[in-house]
């Protein structure tokens, strides 16, 4: 019963975190959400799959068509 009790208040704490996180954003926009922005990710080089962005761009393409 304590390792329950343990694991759902560390998992409130993490979704407090992330609402935190998101309340302290511009907009709630997290910045880099393109998979192109991760080496780890995107070994290539390649385009997001998303937006098209390249990963020597900055902006996510997606945000400059709306």
């Amino acid at each position: 019963m304590k390792l329950v009790l343990i694991t759902i208040v560390l998992l409130g704490l993490a979704f407090a975190g992330i609402a935190i996180k998101i309340w302290a954003k511009k907009d709630g926009k997290f910045a880099g959400t393109c998979a192109s922005q991760s080496p780890f990710l995107n070994k290539e080089g390649e385009a997001c799959g998303y937006c098209g962005k390249l990963p020597e761009e900055q902006d996510c393409k997606k945000e400059q068509l709306n």
